[in-house]
């Protein structure tokens, strides 16, 4: 073991001996490691009024900002006694003092850094304002991102210090690893709402469709689960993995919904008639406002009625849609009855009960 007291006696010593003969040179320095501190607190205070002159426009210069603004005194002050002690040539017992004292605050320094540039990016990325849910999966970020960085940074200031790291490293791997296969289902869906995080296929207040028939607004992005509200009034709770699973269809920011109309048209139709009937529907959907034709032909002969297929497009919203969708097919009706054309109605199916206790008086019995 070596004698700690003397040890420090010897470092004493030689810090009084490099303050005696290297006093000019370690003014120089003082003057340059405190020209070096001001300019450093004034790009901090650059840093912090950028951050607030930009706060309400996220972006790279308010995450830049933020992580200037992290910057902390202990950090200044030993960068401005490292440049001291390199500049004045401290003899090697001090400068080695100043140099591990540099190593360890600049690691952890850097580690703050890095965590405001990873969650400023993340922030804005995600919107997180727009998902007032995911607030947790944020502070979950955070914290894992916390953890990673300043366990880097504890690892190195142990391999500086000449311990063997790698026993450390390999536990923590393990670790790592033992943690996330027993909290799988848990990271499932929690990359599963950073993928709508980042990735945006949908926001709130977007009407989607999915599983095939599958159509409602989504109300809310959580952690683990996405609400939607069905058309039908249903609140539907898919889980954020099974729900990016699928195809999704957004329906937000549509302008041009096509309306497809099949019309069954008698057999007994007059084909002159017939041949004018889509110069007939092209007039009836062009006299609707928001409303392009595309075409109107016959395209099959079925079992009891030939088909006539109208398509058009409605430059508008959803419910504005419906409505000239609706206009169009009473007019088509109120067209086609001036024109002497039917369209084609199966029969009623044949009753198999009586409908009234009379009926069934008058029904014969058994034999």
């Amino acid at each position: 073991m070596p004698d700690l007291p003397a040890e420090i006696a010897a470092l004493w010593t030689a810090m009084v001996d490099w303050l005696q003969t290297h006093s000019a040179q370690i003014i120089l320095g003082v003057i340059a490691a405190a020209v070096i501190a001001l300019l450093l607190r004034f790009v901090r205070s650059l840093g912090e009024k950028l951050c607030h002159r930009v706060a309400t426009e996220p972006g790279w210069a308010t995450i830049i900002g933020r992580t200037i603004a992290r910057t902390g005194n202990l950090f200044i002050f030993a960068l401005s006694a490292r440049l001291v002690v390199h500049f004045a040539q401290a003899p090697q017992p001090v400068a080695e003092v100043f140099n591990f004292l540099f190593v360890v605050i600049a690691a952890f320094q850097a580690a703050m850094w890095a965590r405001e540039l990873i969650i400023g990016f993340i922030e804005y990325r995600s919107d997180a304002g727009e998902h007032e849910a995911l607030g947790n999966a944020i502070n979950i970020i955070r914290l894992l991102v916390t953890v990673a960085l300043f366990a880097i940074a504890l690892i190195l200031v142990l391999d500086n210090l000449g311990v063997n790291v790698t026993g450390l490293v390999a536990g923590l791997g393990i670790g790592g690893i033992a943690i996330g296969l027993a909290a799988q289902g848990i990271f499932k869906d929690l990359f599963g709402a950073l993928s709508i995080l980042f990735d945006k296929p949908f926001r709130r207040g977007d009407t989607i469709r999915f599983d095939t028939d599958l159509t409602g607004q989504v109300e809310a992005i959580g952690l683990k689960t996405t609400r939607i509200r069905s058309v039908d009034g249903d609140q539907l709770v898919v889980s954020n993995d099974k729900l990016l699973g699928d195809v999704i269809r957004n329906l937000r920011g549509v302008t041009n919904r096509r309306v497809v109309l099949s019309l069954p048209l008698l057999y007994t139709s007059d084909p002159d008639l017939l041949d004018s009937l889509p110069a007939v529907l092209k007039a009836i959907v062009e006299a609707e406002s928001d409303c392009r034709f595309d075409h109107a032909w016959l395209t099959a002969f079925d079992t009891n009625a030939l088909t006539l297929e109208l398509m058009f497009h409605v430059r508008a919203s959803a419910d504005r849609m419906m409505a000239a969708r609706h206009a169009i097919m009473v007019a088509t009706i109120r067209q086609l009855r001036a024109m002497g054309l039917r369209l084609f109605s199966p029969p009623p199916a044949p009753d198999t009960e009586p409908e009234t206790e009379a009926e069934a008086e008058a029904e014969p019995g058994p034999a």
